[in-house]
């Protein structure tokens, strides 16, 4: 048995799933998305129930909903009945998952759902089954197979299921105007946290740390104000402390092969003028996507008057653990 053919198959087969429901995506989303919009902004809030599979993939489009500021919970249908059900209340969404539309579990909560001013969007592949008739706004996430070799186990189902719910999550996202710093306010936690809640002020090298050189050092001087402070760069500056250019260990080491003799020429000569800069009030994310789309190790921190204040190495992203 070739395994890879096999595994190919089967994304293949889920990646030709999601097009199709791409395809068949209509005037309905759109209600959903607004729908749940209004929800959030009454300070309601959004309940994903499923059953099996389905509530699986609940779990995962409540989690992204949260993390994105949109206030989710999970109601687990059987619990529902019995005493959970309390979680709902007048002015909330719901979001009802099942591919057939026919789960019985689901099926003998909804008269109970439907007592309560809530709206109820369905998430199911079958738009004419039951839970679609009683639901306001059903959203079809039909597949034409699963990606089961017999058919039969959930999967390219599930994953279209889980992509619709990322695809309310986003765009309701984008409507409701979330920004990075919204999102850091829900992710305080690792690297993503660090980097979109820390400042560039809060982890440049600054005052005794900032290597700095005049235009008229000559190279051994630059490598020594670097070497001070175990810098990768030295900013060179103009008489009046504004920023004449950027002088690294990288150009040293270009410049030393071309000509072993260069320590006594002016840095000037070989500093890059017009670095790439970032603002001290700016976010550490912001840095990070800077360094890497420009390929650099190194970059000048400027303050709101443009002059340079401090200076970010990647290796201080590492070590403060925000990489």
């Amino acid at each position: 048995m070739d395994f890879l053919a096999k595994a190919r198959l089967v994304i293949e087969t889920e990646i030709e799933g999601l097009q199709r429901m791409s395809g068949l995506l209509d005037g309905s989303f759109v209600e959903a998305v607004n729908i749940l919009h209004q929800t959030l902004n009454q300070k309601g809030k959004i309940v994903v129930v499923g059953v099996g599979k389905s509530g699986n993939i609940g779990l995962k489009i409540a989690a992204t909903l949260n993390s994105t500021g949109g206030t989710a919970v999970v109601l687990d249908s059987q619990n529902a009945l019995h005493g959970d059900l309390g979680l709902l209340s007048d002015g909330d969404a719901v979001l009802a998952l099942s591919y057939s539309g026919e789960t019985r579990e689901l099926l003998d909560l909804m008269p109970f759902i439907k007592r309560f001013d809530v709206k109820v969007i369905a998430l199911t592949g079958k738009p004419g089954s039951t839970l679609s008739r009683l639901s306001e706004v059903t959203l079809d996430t039909s597949v034409e197979r699963e990606a089961c070799p017999l058919n039969l186990a959930p999967t390219s189902s599930s994953t279209a299921m889980l992509v619709m719910g990322d695809a309310l999550a986003m765009v309701l996202l984008e409507s409701r105007g979330f920004t990075e710093e919204d999102f850091a306010r829900f992710h305080p936690g690792g690297s993503l946290g660090r980097a979109l809640l820390t400042r560039v002020s809060d982890i440049m090298r600054a005052d005794g740390q900032l290597p700095t050189v005049s235009g008229e050092a000559d190279v051994f001087g630059a490598l020594d104000a670097m070497n001070r402070v175990r810098a990768g760069a030295c900013l060179i500056l103009n008489e009046d402390g504004t920023l004449a250019g950027i002088f690294t260990h990288g150009d040293f080491a270009r410049g030393f092969r071309a000509d072993p003799s260069l320590g006594g020429k002016p840095v000037a000569s070989l500093m890059t003028r017009h670095p790439i800069t970032v603002r001290s009030d700016a976010l550490a994310v912001e840095v990070l996507r800077t360094l890497g789309k420009n390929r650099i190790d190194d970059i000048v921190v400027l303050d709101e008057n443009g002059r340079p204040v401090g200076l970010i190495d990647t290796q201080d992203l590492a070590r403060l653990k925000i990489v």
